[in-house]
């Protein structure tokens, strides 16, 4: 196979690690598999992830399983009309016995934080997210913390037309790897939930099933992924196209192509392949670039959406074709 090398070393072709973490979760969410596929593409990736959806269809509960599971520091923050930005990073206190201040870390001290209806605050303390999520660092009265890995966000968010919601801004919304919607069940899923519930809720009996140090090393393992120079280029068309696009009155910004090569890094890795395959950045693309869109206002108008654009871009944008990818 020219140009990839398949290193047949790496421990997650043949360990079960990363399947024991989807099984463990979706005892929990049914019929969630692919949001729980995802979360995790954006967790080995070391990005973010927004979820968008109304109250109520388990978004706190998808977040609180993907912790458990991973036997790591859950943390959540209840964004409301009058938090403010010391709430999340942490705030220093006097101590009189000590003649000197004491820093009081925040909720966002932990390895997965919960962003619990982000859009419900002012964009003042949506910024305070930023730096954190960025620089995996919080600045406090002039002194910077760092955080300890792992570091993962899952903010939700009810949609923009609800009342006492803020729009996130653009600068916030690029913070976020991917962006997805869970969606109501089925009428078979919703019986199915009724039933694991009816006695004792399931992610009461869950155990861990892979410590913080092996998540480490599985986020340092999507580092080494092979992308071949073909797919990196059909990544930079795609972003290329948005940014001309008639509809368009913002593209993808660079930070949008690191993104997409890290997701479909991440994701070659869940199917158990040390290389990326196109078929890979096709499925990502609609979650990664679609939340950094913004559309102009006559496509609005029309009712067009960031979706259907990359629909589009996918089925024009010429794939790559190798028979190592066939």
């Amino acid at each position: 196979m020219e140009g990839v090398k398949l290193n047949m070393q790496h421990s997650y072709l043949n360990n079960s690690k990363i399947r024991d973490v989807l099984e463990n979760v979706n005892k929990v969410m049914v019929g969630k598999q692919e949001e729980t596929t995802l979360s995790l593409v954006a967790l080995l990736a070391q990005g973010h992830v927004l979820l968008e959806d109304v109250p109520g269809v388990g978004k706190t509960m998808l977040v609180r399983s993907l912790a458990k599971s991973l036997n790591c520091e859950f943390k959540r923050i209840q964004f409301t009309p009058d938090l403010l930005p010391s709430d999340v990073t942490g705030v220093s206190i006097y101590n009189p016995k000590e003649l000197e201040f004491e820093f009081r870390g925040g909720p966002i001290l932990g390895n997965i934080v919960l962003a619990d209806e982000i859009n419900r605050t002012s964009p003042k303390t949506q910024s305070s997210l930023l730096e954190a999520m960025e620089e995996t660092s919080v600045t406090v009265d002039g002194n910077t913390i760092n955080l300890q890995q792992p570091f993962f966000v899952m903010a939700t968010q009810n949609p923009i037309e609800y009342e006492g919601t803020y729009p996130l801004p653009e600068a916030q919304l690029d913070r976020f790897l991917l962006k997805m919607k869970m969606g109501y069940p089925t009428k078979e899923q919703e019986l199915e939930m009724l039933q694991k519930t009816s006695d004792q809720h399931p992610i009461e009996q869950i155990q861990a099933v892979m410590t913080k140090d092996e998540l480490i090393a599985l986020q340092n393992e999507v580092k080494t992924v092979f992308i071949e120079s073909s797919i990196q280029q059909y990544i930079i068309q795609l972003i290329s196209e948005t940014r001309t696009h008639p509809s368009v009155y913002l593209g993808v910004s660079p930070r949008g192509s690191i993104a997409l090569m890290k997701a479909a890094k991440a994701y070659a890795l869940i199917d158990e392949r040390d290389y990326v395959i196109p078929d890979d950045v096709k499925y990502l693309a609609p979650f990664v670039l679609g939340h950094r869109i913004l559309l102009n206002s006559e496509a609005k108008f029309e009712g067009v959406t960031p979706e259907q654009i990359i629909s589009e871009l996918l089925a024009r944008v010429s794939v790559p074709v190798r028979k190592e990818f066939q």
